[in-house]
């Protein structure tokens, strides 16, 4: 009888095991679970919450669930109970995990593989104009709107939500000329508009007329002020003729450690400061985005060196804006970063659920990191608008000690504030050539490299559809 009922168990955990993270472990922690499951009877909930953990401490290139299981298993045997204290003591192992600054070793986590995307351009009926997908009424919204010219991304950032909508297939808008053409906006509005939600704006370049076809919508439309928001260098395209005036060209950085570990096909950090220094002196404006701020071991030191790059890089009038905000997840795109199950720490983290159900950090973290930050470019406080993305009230007043009272006054004083700047530019503010980036007027741009990454990523030849 004990035979024929461990025989339907191991039958029952087969079943179970397909629904959870089980198949993605190596088979070393497969026998240490599948062993406690049958001793112990493990639930379905049981199974999925102790293979997630397993998958979790792999991830974070911390000791196996097996190996930590030998050095509790004497103590917890010895005091009976044995399932329920060895739950309880994986709790209290994987909170303090979570609860603790995590370190990043010094030679740098394994890269994954580079993705190998498959381009279309696709003729659809999709309307590419929008406004931002995470704009909450629960949190300070600039009202930006957002264009999906391209569909997916190639950077690899473990934490991105990008590539867990698009698969691996980049889709080319194939009707992106007619589109813009048609688009409707009022002509006495003020629009901030970006380009880089759906993918990385520059990370293709010019392909299929890309760069073209948004300029050609910019200079159209002079109330707007058009975004183009990167991680790369590629900057070619903006370095050559006379690109509309009312672009900026954003820059999303992160420390170095945080770059090299979790940003993984992205330029590295002088590459993505020599860039925006490379078009800052064409006099094309530039912003800089802090945003995922990711909590670690040597945060305070790194992010604060990062703001004496940028502020001793560039003139606080070259700059548009800069942005930050804390690492939130989505409850899907937690799921698809264990499905990738690549090394990765950024779960290692407290997770508090906030507005529409998204998970961040606690909120006094947040307020230490914002304050911090924000301390850090003292020099330009009032000279350079500044605001918290996709944040709550109460982080404004803890960190500029205010907070709008609407998101139209928000989208009003952002507007205000970059149609001073473009003016700026247009007269020629002083020149920022002494800043340890940038070009000499005699001297001809070069390509950066980023063409040959993105043709690497793409395994073949675009191919036109309709639908």
């Amino acid at each position: 009888m004990a035979n024929r009922t461990a025989i339907d168990y191991r039958a029952k955990f087969d079943r179970y095991s397909e629904d959870t993270c089980f198949p993605r472990l190596g088979e070393e922690e497969q026998l240490f679970i599948r062993g406690m499951a049958e001793a112990h009877r493990f639930t379905f909930q049981e199974l999925r919450q102790v293979s997630e953990a397993a998958l979790d401490l792999r991830m974070w290139k911390e000791a196996s669930l097996g190996i930590w299981w030998e050095r509790q298993e004497s103590d917890v045997e010895a005091r009976g109970r044995t399932k329920e204290r060895f739950f309880q003591r994986l709790d209290d192992r994987m909170a303090a995990l979570r609860a603790s600054a995590k370190s990043y070793p010094e030679e740098g986590m394994r890269r994954p593989e580079t993705a190998s995307l498959k381009p279309v351009t696709m003729s659809s009926e999709r309307d590419i104009l929008g406004m931002c997908p995470v704009a909450s009424e629960e949190t300070v919204c600039c009202n930006l709107r957002t264009i999906d010219a391209v569909q997916n991304c190639g950077m690899g950032c473990s934490y991105c939500t990008i590539q867990t909508f698009y698969g691996d297939r980049v889709t080319f808008d194939a009707d992106l000329p007619a589109k813009l053409a048609a688009m409707e906006l009022e002509p006495d509005r003020f629009y901030h508009i970006g380009t880089g939600q759906s993918s990385d704006s520059l990370m293709w370049g010019n392909q299929h007329g890309l760069l073209d076809s948004l300029c050609d919508f910019a200079r159209a439309h002079p109330n707007i002020l058009l975004e183009f928001k990167t991680k790369s260098a590629n900057v070619a395209y903006f370095l050559r003729g006379s690109p509309p005036a009312n672009i900026v060209l954003s820059w999303s950085l992160n420390t170095p450690a945080i770059i090299r570990n979790e940003e993984h096909f992205t330029a590295d950090l002088p590459r993505r400061l020599e860039a925006a220094r490379r078009v800052a002196d064409r006099g094309i404006g530039v912003a800089f985005h802090f945003h995922p701020m990711v909590y670690y071991d040597s945060w305070r030191d790194d992010y604060g060196s990062l703001a004496t790059a940028v502020t001793e890089s560039f003139l606080p009038e070259e700059v548009l804006f800069l942005s930050m905000g804390s690492l939130t997840f989505i409850k899907p795109v937690m799921k698809a970063i264990r499905r990738r199950g690549r090394d990765t720490k950024m779960l290692q983290m407290e997770l508090v659920r906030g507005p529409k159900g998204k998970l961040s950090y606690p909120a006094d973290l947040k307020r230490e990191m914002f304050g911090h930050m924000y301390r850090a470019f003292g020099p330009w406080h009032d000279r350079v608008f500044m605001y918290l993305c996709m944040e709550e009230a109460a982080f404004w007043h803890s960190t500029f000690g205010c907070c709008y009272d609407s998101n139209e006054e928000f989208e009003a004083d952002f507007g205000d504030s970059v149609r001073e700047k473009l003016e700026g530019l247009r007269r020629g503010w002083p020149s920022a050539a002494a800043a340890p980036y940038g070009l000499q007027e005699d001297e001809t741009p070069e390509e950066t490299g980023e063409n040959e990454k993105v043709s690497r990523l793409l395994e073949r030849p675009s191919r036109t559809l309709s639908r």
